[in-house]
């Protein structure tokens, strides 16, 4: 059964749940993000780096994600998230660059962040292989 907390996907209500669980630079980005108007490009770019990071496209009903809900899991990513606070200040900015280019028309928009923009060691997984190991019928 669902949370009462949980949504399809990232919800920016949680954002400011999460403003205090890292350094300075983080929580000016949140305080960034939360404060802009409904559909500003930070909210978007917010929401789309934290789908990414949290695997929202991965979760579905009966997850264990999905069971504790999206502010508890949010919370949970960016406290685990290996990276510095610059790291994820990078990955906001190319979050809004990608979007900038979706809404002008220039670019499909990729949810799922390429591996390479993820840091060494970091527990994110892509879609092709949630578990982490290989996919089915990827060569050994």
């Amino acid at each position: 059964m669902y949370h009462s907390d949980t949504e399809i996907l990232f919800p920016m209500r949680v954002a400011p749940t999460l403003r205090d669980l890292r350094g300075s630079r983080w929580r000016r980005l949140v305080d960034r993000a939360a404060q802009a108007p409904d559909s500003a490009l930070d909210q978007l770019a917010f929401s789309l780096m934290m789908i990414r990071l949290a695997g929202c496209l991965t979760c579905h009903p009966d997850s264990y994600r999905a069971l504790r809900g999206c502010t508890a899991c949010a919370s949970q990513v960016i406290r685990r998230y290996r990276g510095a606070d610059e790291d994820l200040a990078a990955q906001f900015q190319r979050a809004k660059t990608d979007v900038s280019l979706f809404l002008s028309g220039e670019s499909v928009l990729m949810v799922q962040a390429p591996e390479s923009a993820l840091p060494l060691g970091d527990p994110i997984r892509s879609a092709a292989s949630p578990r982490g190991g290989r996919a089915v019928g990827d060569a050994k």
